[in-house]
């Protein structure tokens, strides 16, 4: 009866020792707007395993209950979630607002010697060349300057701005605001046909007439 007994107790023992797998789900959210932060890091630092953030903020990983989990993002506080050792869902869903916190690096600055102190010898030590016979005087050549004038094509800048110009001087044209063959030729304007219809009709050339007449 004692033999039957412990073999009956060990599956049971066994269980209680195994971890329950749990599926983690949740949101990290900014603690002021509340707004889903993306790319933020989930991870467990003993088992080495995690995931990160979708754009909306969602994340979804297994864990096992007594996992101390991680949650870190570029700006903000690190956070500390730890599922309960007796936890025995198969899922675990949490809303974390994390905390802005911005730090300031250090400077940083990067020369091309071992210390600042053999720079600043080499810096010294450095030769200028003179002006004359320089590459700099040679560039500032007049004659040179005034031929790469006169070949340098148009660049992307200029085009643009060109292109823009044309286009807006077709919308005048076609909206009557700006000179064209129609409003520079008065026999091809329709306006000013109509205009002279409406004088006509108005009697206006006869009033001129009996006017010159006297």
């Amino acid at each position: 009866m004692l033999l039957l007994s412990l073999l009956l107790a060990a599956p049971g023992a066994h269980a209680q020792g195994k971890r329950q797998v749990i599926q983690f789900t949740g949101i990290v959210a900014n603690g002021d707007s509340l707004l889903g932060v993306p790319g933020a890091s989930i991870y467990v630092p003993k088992a080495g395993r995690g995931t990160t953030s979708n754009i909306y903020g969602y994340f979804s990983m297994a864990v096992l209950a007594g996992d101390s989990i991680v949650i870190r993002s570029l700006g903000y506080a690190n956070q500390t979630i730890v599922i309960p050792p007796d936890f025995r869902r198969q899922s675990y869903s949490v809303v974390i607002q994390l905390i802005e916190d911005a730090t300031v690096l250090p400077e940083v600055r990067v020369f091309p010697y071992t210390t600042e102190r053999d720079f600043k010898k080499a810096f010294l030590a450095l030769r200028l060349p003179t002006e004359r016979g320089s590459a700099a005087a040679d560039n500032l050549n007049e004659e040179l300057m005034n031929r790469i004038f006169r070949t340098q094509p148009m660049g992307a800048t200029a085009n643009f701005r060109q292109t823009m110009s044309n286009q807006s001087l077709d919308y005048d044209r076609k909206m009557g605001m700006a000179p064209n063959q129609y409003s520079n030729n008065p026999l091809l304007n329709p306006f000013s046909w109509l205009k002279l219809v409406q004088q006509v009709k108005n009697g206006e050339f006869k009033k001129k007439a009996s006017n010159d007449d006297y």
